[in-house]
C-alpha cells in the first residue's frame, strides 16, 4: 500500500486516516465525494481534509464503512447525534438504522428473589433479556444426594451417595427457579439438594453461601445492584434488583428502501442548492 492510498481527515481537530478503497466501498455516501472535490463542506488543509464537525461521531461512521458494523460502548446515549452525523457524511443505512432503534432498551434488569420455607430456599430470577437467563441457566447445577448422615452434614466421603444433576426450572421465558434444601426420608436418613454456580466448583448447601456466589457472579458478570428490599417479612421473601447497561452491536450489510431514498433526497437537496448559487 503506498501513501497514495491513503487520506487523511481531520474531524474538529481530532485525525483519521483511511484509504480510498473504504471510501470508494461506499460511493452513494457524501463522503466519498470528496475524491471528486465537488463538496465545498470538505476542505484540503495542509494536504488534510478538514471537516467543522463532532469526531466523536465521526469514528462510528468510519468503523461502518470499513466493516459494516460498529459496537457502541454502554456508556454511549447520543443516538440522536449519530444519527444526524452518519446523515451529514450520506452513510444512509446507518442514520436509517440508528433512528428505528433509538427509543430501544439498552439497560437489562434483573431481580433476585430469595425466600426461606422451614428447611427450603428459594431462588426467582426474572430478567428482561431472556438470553442472559438462558446463559446463566447453564452456568447452576442442583445435586441431589442421599447420604445417611445421622441428622449432620459432615463432610461427604468420595463414596457416599451417586449425586444426580437436576436442571434449573424455567417456569416462562424471563424467570428461573431453583433451590437448596434438606429433607428427612427416614428417621436418620436425610435428602440434601446442593448447588453449584461456574467457574466456582463448590458444591454449597448453605443458603447464605449461594446467595452470596450468585450475587458475586452477577457482579462479575457486569450488573450492579440498584436495591434490596424485604417483600414479606412474614414468608421471609428478601428481593435484590440489578441492572447492566448492554452494548449495542449495529450491523448493516445493505442499503434499505428508504435509506435509498433518503441518499436521493439529499442528492437533489444538493442540487437544488446547486441551482440557486
Amino acid at each position: 500500500m503506498s501513501a497514495q492510498d491513503l487520506i487523511t481527515f481531520n474531524i474538529g481537530g481530532q485525525k483519521f486516516t483511511t484509504t480510498l478503497s473504504t471510501l470508494r466501498r461506499h460511493q452513494d455516501s457524501r463522503i466519498a465525494r470528496i475524491l471528486d472535490g465537488k463538496d465545498t463542506a470538505f476542505k484540503v488543509i495542509n494536504g488534510q481534509v478538514f471537516v467543522d464537525r463532532d469526531w466523536t461521531f465521526f469514528k462510528y461512521t468510519l468503523d461502518y464503512m470499513r466493516t459494516g458494523q460498529i459496537t457502541l460502548p454502554a456508556e454511549f446515549s447520543d443516538y440522536n447525534g449519530l444519527a444526524q452525523e452518519a446523515q451529514f457524511y450520506g452513510v444512509y443505512p446507518l442514520a436509517l438504522w440508528v433512528e428505528r432503534n433509538i427509543h430501544r432498551s439498552r439497560v437489562e434488569v434483573l431481580e433476585l428473589r430469595f425466600s426461606v420455607q422451614e428447611t427450603h430456599v428459594f431462588f426467582r430470577i426474572f430478567c428482561s433479556n431472556n438470553k442472559t437467563l438462558e446463559a446463566l441457566a447453564t452456568r447452576i447445577s442442583i445435586f441431589v444426594e442421599h447420604p445417611n448422615l445421622n441428622g449432620n452434614f459432615p463432610h461427604l466421603p468420595q463414596n457416599s451417595s451417586t449425586p444426580h444433576p437436576l436442571p434449573v426450572q424455567r417456569p416462562s421465558h424471563h424467570n428461573m427457579v431453583f433451590q437448596c434444601r434438606t429433607d428427612q426420608l427416614a428417621r436418620d436418613d436425610f435428602s440434601a439438594r446442593f448447588v453449584t454456580i461456574e467457574p466456582d466448583d463448590r458444591k454449597l448447601l448453605n443458603s447464605t453461601n449461594v446467595l452470596g456466589l450468585l450475587v458475586d457472579t452477577l457482579l462479575k458478570d457486569g450488573f450492579r445492584l440498584i436495591d434490596t428490599k424485604t417483600v414479606s417479612q412474614q414468608e421471609k421473601i428478601e428481593c435484590y434488583m440489578f441492572e447492566r447497561s448492554r452494548n449495542t452491536q449495529i450491523v448493516v450489510l445493505s442499503e434499505t428502501p428508504r435509506a435509498e431514498h433518503l441518499r436521493r433526497e439529499d442528492t437533489q437537496n444538493q442540487l437544488g442548492e446547486g441551482k440557486k448559487k
